[in-house]
């Protein structure tokens, strides 16, 4: 964890897509917050987006928002998380859980650096980084054409993996005492 620690600084300082992989519960959303906070962004919006939780046909509305008359409903513009995450950083988390389909829009915003709001015929320009997470072996998703090779490439440009916990035993104890004291601070 000493070597992650250290790369966040680093990586902070970088504009470049990072894909941070390990299993569930290694912190891969905390240490996407940290490169935010240690980044010049760090004024501005960090949203995290569970691409795994939302079926394809609302993430790209929530990802880059809607025009009004786009579908029934739309009664009026709304912007996506995109927008609203401005010159800030925007996680992608559980980007292995994304259709084909959509990853040919995500690769636009990271070639582009721009995506089209639904219903709209004008792109929309963003700034937001980009920091993707994943649980899922990429690389072997696409080998077996299950993941977009050019996308894979896309956001693999500062990889980071985090280890599970049964790999650093020696965080066991210190782990143990900060849950201990947070819960006696509790009380």
């Amino acid at each position: 964890m000493q070597h992650v620690f250290d790369l966040i600084p680093t990586i902070a300082e970088s504009e470049s897509t990072v894909l941070i992989t390990g299993e569930s519960g290694t912190g891969k959303g905390l240490i996407a917050h940290a490169i935010h906070n240690q980044s010049p962004r760090a004024d501005n919006p960090f949203i995290t987006v569970n691409c795994g939780a939302i079926p394809d046909t609302l993430l790209e509305s929530e990802l880059f928002g809607y025009k009004a008359g786009a579908f029934t409903d739309a009664k009026s513009d709304r912007q996506g998380l995109f927008g609203a995450a401005g010159e800030g950083t925007i996680l992608l988390d559980e980007i292995g859980d994304t259709s084909l389909a959509f990853q040919i829009k995500l690769l636009r915003v990271l070639e582009e650096g721009e995506y089209t709001p639904l219903g709209s015929t004008s792109p929309v320009h963003t700034n937001a980084r980009i920091i993707t997470a994943t649980n899922r072996d990429l690389q072997d998703m696409a080998d077996r054409q299950e993941f977009r090779r050019d996308l894979f490439y896309r956001i693999n440009v500062l990889p980071l993996h985090m280890p599970p916990l049964r790999e650093r035993k020696k965080d066991i104890p210190l782990l143990l005492k900060f849950f201990l004291k947070r819960e006696a601070d509790i009380l």
